[in-house]
């Protein structure tokens, strides 16, 4: 049997795009191992082959064993992997970018370190959410503002078109029961949505840390993402869900969330957006699924030099340098 070791590792041009993977696959109750490439899950029914390289999020549910060998071809391929409680999903674990590329992360860290970038950024988050608003020239405090009327509109034109009562945003933290079916649902659809936004960001490559409206989180640019479908996915499904029916909420928002996320090309999208959000003053050539290791060096005036050689100003030929 060939150990991981000795397995040639994959590139990023062997690997699917984030934008063309499956969104999510929930297990519970079984064993996940590896085969080759791919993963198994076992359980008494017998063993289901999975395609490790098509997989956005591995959500691993109660009763779930995994080996190393999983984790680690998971990893390989780009996977997120996320531990899901009885009551809620908790992202606990990401597999590495699928761009060796730096690009994306450094067009990020730009956008971030200025304060007039990053207040434009959180604008343009805003008008995706609202395209019927023009945000400019609204503070961040004003921002906030209405965006919490936005939401709470939502909210009561959703419970309106169901019929379901509603008393308002409840959440405790640790306790998913505390809230009626409703808030159950829509906090099961937000946290499945936090474990598919850390999916994409990682895998471009972006700091998931690095925040336009959210901050002070190492998730902040997580839930930036995220946020951008609540009102138009999230909170419709979750009210959609709780109107059929009160029972086991939390599954059934799960799954009917997969489904919506296929039909409407989501992952496609998001990847769209995190790009049109960080390049918004650059070409947009940015490929997330460059197979290239491009390491340069930063020396004076903004300019990049090659890696690997001798830059000593006294030589006239740069000499290669092998560690």
């Amino acid at each position: 049997m060939t150990t991981v070791s000795q397995r040639t590792a994959l590139s990023p041009r062997q690997l699917t795009r984030t934008a063309e993977r499956i969104s999510f696959i929930y297990l519970e109750r079984c064993t996940v191992h590896r085969d080759a490439n791919a993963i198994t899950a076992q359980d008494a029914e017998g063993t289901t082959h999975i395609p490790s390289a098509t997989i956005g999020t591995l959500l691993l549910g109660p009763g779930t064993r995994v080996t190393h060998q999983a984790m680690s071809v998971l990893a390989e391929t780009g996977a997120a992997v996320c531990w899901v409680g009885e009551h809620g999903v908790r992202f606990y674990a990401a597999g590495r970018a699928l761009s060796r590329s730096s690009a994306l992360m450094e067009a990020q860290a730009r956008q971030w370190a200025n304060t007039r970038s990053r207040l434009a950024v959180a604008r343009a988050m805003y008008q995706m959410r609202f395209p019927d608003e023009d945000p400019a020239g609204l503070t961040r405090h004003e921002l906030l503002g209405r965006e919490g009327r936005r939401v709470k509109a939502c909210y009561r034109a959703q419970a309106a078109r169901t019929g379901i009562p509603w008393r308002g945003r409840q959440y405790a933290p640790g306790d998913f029961t505390s809230g009626d079916p409703v808030n159950q649902a829509i906090t099961a659809a937000a946290q499945c949505m936090y474990g598919i936004a850390h999916a994409v960001v990682t895998s471009l490559g972006c700091s998931p840390a690095l925040g336009f409206v959210h901050s002070g989180h190492e998730l902040s640019f997580v839930l930036d993402i995220a946020d951008l479908y609540k009102t138009e996915i999230g909170i419709p499904l979750a009210f959609d869900i709780a109107a059929q029916d009160e029972e086991d909420v939390g599954a059934r928002t799960r799954r009917a969330l997969r489904d919506r996320i296929n039909e409407t090309s989501l992952l496609n999208r998001c990847v769209d957006d995190i790009k049109r959000l960080l390049l918004r003053e650059e070409d947009g050539s940015f490929d997330p699924g460059s197979d290239q290791d491009v390491v340069t060096l930063q020396s004076d005036g903004g300019h990049q030099v090659p890696s690997g050689l001798n830059h000593d100003d006294d030589r006239h030929d740069y000499e290669r340098v092998s560690w």
